[in-house]
């Protein structure tokens, strides 16, 4: 009997051998079990933080690309509308002299300007695509979001006239249309890459980072 409480051990002997809570566990590896177990823990709390960062992200980069669509979808079909309807016709009066819809063919840059350089405003139209879709991989902030997506859907909206508009590819004029007294005639994919260009420059100074991140200069 002695020998017996010696081995399993009670709480009020001295000496007793250690309870199944006190007991050492270990693994057939000789490894402690509970440490297998907090470090799966730990596993598994990394892959949901990593989750969880990455759903923001993407619902920022849902919204970029539903307003770039919504940009160029308008461009496209106001366009669409002007050929069919206003090129080769009279200039259609808004606000009186002040505002008009009339049709031109612009083989410059935004607002008339640079008609010899089209091929260089199609590469840098191009080169914008491609930094705003590299912007997205760690776009966190909405403003940015929508910044962007008004830049891509603009830029695309002029890309598709140089292209696939005569004289010929990349070397397409873009259609303008909205024609305000003693200024420039544009578009609204003109309108969308300026408004866009405008949110980025107020983001800037506000310390606004794509990341989501504010800093302090």
């Amino acid at each position: 009997m002695a020998e017996a409480e010696r081995i399993i051990g009670t709480p009020d002997t001295p000496g007793a051998g250690p309870g199944p809570e006190q007991r050492d566990v270990r693994g057939t590896d000789g490894t402690d079990g509970m440490d297998d177990t907090d470090g799966a823990g730990r596993a598994d709390t990394a892959a949901d933080a990593g989750v969880s960062a990455a759903r923001p992200r993407r619902r920022r980069v849902a919204v970029l690309f539903a307003v770039a669509a919504f940009a160029y979808a308008l461009d496209l079909v106001s366009k669409l509308l002007v050929v069919a309807k206003l090129e080769h016709h009279r200039p259609i009066e808004i606000v009186g002299d002040w505002l008009k819809f009339e049709a031109i063919r612009n083989a410059g840059a935004a607002f008339g300007f640079g008609e010899a350089f089209t091929v260089i405003f199609t590469v840098i139209a191009a080169a914008v695509i491609v930094v705003i879709a590299r912007l997205a991989r760690k776009l966190y902030s909405l403003p940015w979001a929508i910044a962007l997506g008004l830049l891509l859907g603009g830029a695309l909206g002029n890309l598709t006239d140089r292209i696939f508009r005569s004289p010929g590819v990349f070397e397409g004029a873009v259609v303008d249309f909205i024609a305000p007294k003693h200024f420039a005639v544009f578009n609204l994919a003109d309108s969308a890459i300026v408004c866009g260009g405008i949110l980025i420059v107020l983001l800037s100074f506000r310390g606004l980072d794509p990341d989501g991140t504010v800093h302090k200069d």
